[in-house]
């Protein structure tokens, strides 16, 4: 998902061979000899930076221009009663429409126990009301993409909450085997961010569009944004860890929403 859109010391983890445990650094890191080697799959990345405890789903929905109404009726009825089911035990961590970036686009993100969870809540899903109020919302979308992704273990997705103002969604499409040396920079440039602002949530892909890393955050206005910004490039690790990251990503976006009046996070 959210491929669609507009483009733009760790210690070795406790495996039971040393060689073993030199090859996943090695991999993680794109040498040579990982590259040969090829024996580690997403997951066992996963495992050394994620939280493991829930599975987030990006859903993003293009939809036509003059259904625009329509659709954010349809949208409320669906993700209001997944959310209120007990039965699913799925939490909406919230609701978007875009300002800036691909026009008349939708973003939802729910979270589940983990993939267990999720395969749960969709058996029930495929069979109950919910899915007739998830068809009622498709005569109005033009496309839609989902991806699973995980939390960063440094960071947990923010709690629901009320503060007003504006959201971004960054996006970054990584290169192949650089997720481990990209969450190390960024974990450490972060603290100069926190500072002035604590972001809403990191996640990186596990299912769907792979090798992507997305975080958001939330001001009051564009122009608090530029002014926070700003500031955090006087802190010292803010410009190296941007120098760093930066270096391992082949494509960046930036995404400006807005909260829908049924988000959680708005």
């Amino acid at each position: 998902m959210l491929a669609s859109v507009s483009r733009r010391s760790l210690k070795s983890t406790a495996f039971t061979s040393h060689t073993r445990a030199i090859s996943v650094q090695s991999l993680l890191h794109g040498s040579e000899e990982a590259k040969k080697a090829g024996d580690l799959d997403i997951h066992q990345h996963s495992r050394l930076v994620g939280r493991g405890k829930y599975i987030h789903s990006f859903e993003a929905h293009c939809v036509k221009p003059e259904k625009i109404q329509e659709y954010k009726k349809a949208a409320e009825r669906y993700y209001t009663g997944v959310k209120d089911d007990t039965q699913l035990r799925v939490k909406l961590t919230g609701s978007w429409e875009t300002l800036v970036g691909q026009q008349n686009t939708f973003y939802h993100i729910l979270e589940y126990e983990n993939y267990g969870g999720y395969d749960k809540a969709h058996q029930i899903l495929r069979v109950s009301e919910h899915h007739d109020t998830y068809n009622a919302m498709l005569p109005y979308i033009t496309s839609r993409t989902s991806q699973l992704n995980q939390e960063f273990a440094f960071l947990p997705t923010a709690t629901p909450h009320a503060q007003g103002g504006l959201f971004e969604l960054r996006t970054y499409q990584l290169k192949p085997g650089t997720l481990l040396e990209w969450e190390n920079a960024w974990r450490r440039g972060i603290e100069a961010r926190r500072k002035f602002m604590v972001p809403v949530g990191a996640w990186f892909s596990q299912i769907g569009r792979l090798h992507q890393v997305h975080h958001m955050w939330q001001y009051p206005n564009l122009e608090v944004r530029k002014e926070t910004r700003e500031k955090a490039w006087e802190i010292d690790g803010w410009a190296e860890t941007v120098s760093k990251t930066s270096q391992l990503a082949t494509s960046m976006d930036s995404f400006i929403l807005s909260a829908l009046t049924y988000s959680p996070l708005k």
